[in-house]
């Protein structure tokens, strides 16, 4: 089998932190075989001191209930703001189920 793309490639990433701004990206197919990437990364110390987190799920194709509900546990122990950057209307019926909806702001 292939190797996908690397614009196909699934992944977690923190590309931007200056202090008060944090972006986390994601990207395809977020599932189980990510969650403990994504819970380690959600937990790294730039994240926790930056006031507002930005959630890029523009390049994510989908994302599972348990890695959801891992947002949404990161997010509302955070004590700043988050908004989720347009998530596909799949990624986003997931979100919404697992109740990030009431926790972050979404920008579609």
């Amino acid at each position: 089998m292939a190797d996908k793309p690397e614009s196909a490639r699934s992944g977690v990433a923190i590309n931007a932190v200056d202090g008060r701004h944090a972006e986390v990206v994601l990207t395809g197919d977020i599932d189980a075989l990510l969650l403990r990437d994504l819970e380690a990364r959600l937990v790294d110390p730039r994240l926790q001191t930056a006031e507002h987190w930005r959630l890029d799920l523009r390049g994510a194709t989908r994302i599972d209930l348990a890695c959801a509900y891992a947002l949404l546990r990161a997010v509302t122990g955070h004590s700043g703001t988050a908004a989720v950057l347009g998530p596909r209307r799949a990624v986003l019926r997931t979100l919404r189920h697992a109740g990030l909806d009431r926790a972050a702001r979404i920008e579609e």
